[in-house]
This record gives structure tokens, C-alpha cells and sequence, in this order.
């Protein structure tokens, strides 16, 4: 896991030098799954759990792609969203797993439940910049 300025998304794969891009994630699928393109947290739902448990878990720790401030993403499991000039579709919470609590702390799986981000897939690619706003897609203009 490494912070960068900015990364291409590209549609039907996600983003690239991803694990999952190239198809060497822990729980990369054998077949494309679009749900396996983008994960994204919420910084206030990290900051929230590390005061709330008392551990030092911080965005890097929850090992979700992008992470956001100010930004609701539970509520927009299937919405059209875009970031910056890349339009994603929300797909599902990215739910705590196992292997983040094996590598991470136990409480992940209790104390993220819910808190833990979203999935997404990559409708429209282009370059993610560190910094770009996350704002809905009217419907219809997807």
C-alpha cells in the first residue's frame, strides 16, 4: 500500500498498480467482478473507530483505495457518483474482513461493521487526483 498524487482508473479492470488490477489481491476473483475495481472509507469513520477503540488504526490500516472527507458513502450503494473527471457506481459496503483483522486488530470486524467503505466499479475512467471532489450524477447523465 502506497499513497500517490494521482492514478488512472480504468474501466472494467480499476485502478492501475492495484493488486487488484492486476489480478494478485488476496481475494482477487477468477472471474472480473466489477465490485473488485475501486474500494473507498471515509476518513471520519477511520478517525471515529480509532478514538472509539482506543487503537491507533488510521485510513492505510483499512487498505481501501481512495479514501474520502466529507462524504456519506454508505448512501450511495447504487448510485452513479463521480470523482473528479471518473465515474463510478456504487456496488456494495466493503464490509471489515478476516484478513484485515488478522493483519490489523481483532476489533476491525466488530467496530467497522457498516463503517468499513464501499465498492465500487468504474463506469467512466480517467485520472484520480488526490483532492477531487465526490459529487453525484444526476440521473440520466451517467
Amino acid at each position: 500500500m502506497a499513497a500517490v498524487p494521482e492514478v488512472r482508473a480504468v474501466e472494467g479492470r480499476g485502478l492501475e498498480g492495484d493488486r487488484y488490477f492486476s489480478g494478485n489481491g488476496t481475494f482477487s476473483p477468477a472471474v472480473h467482478r466489477p465490485d473488485h475495481e475501486v474500494t473507498l472509507v471515509e476518513s471520519e469513520k477511520i478517525a471515529a473507530f480509532a478514538a472509539a477503540s482506543g487503537l491507533p488504526f488510521d485510513a492505510a490500516m483499512a487498505r481501501r483505495n481512495l479514501v474520502t472527507e466529507g462524504v456519506d458513502l454508505n448512501a450511495l450503494v447504487g448510485r452513479t457518483f463521480q470523482v473528479g473527471e471518473v465515474v463510478l457506481r456504487g456496488i456494495r459496503l466493503c464490509e471489515p474482513c478476516n484478513y484485515l483483522a488478522k493483519t490489523t486488530y481483532p476489533g476491525t470486524l466488530e467496530g467497522l461493521v457498516h463503517r468499513g467503505g464501499l465498492r465500487a466499479q468504474i463506469v467512466r475512467g480517467g485520472v484520480l487526483r488526490v483532492g477531487d471532489a465526490v459529487r453525484p450524477v444526476p440521473v440520466g447523465q451517467s
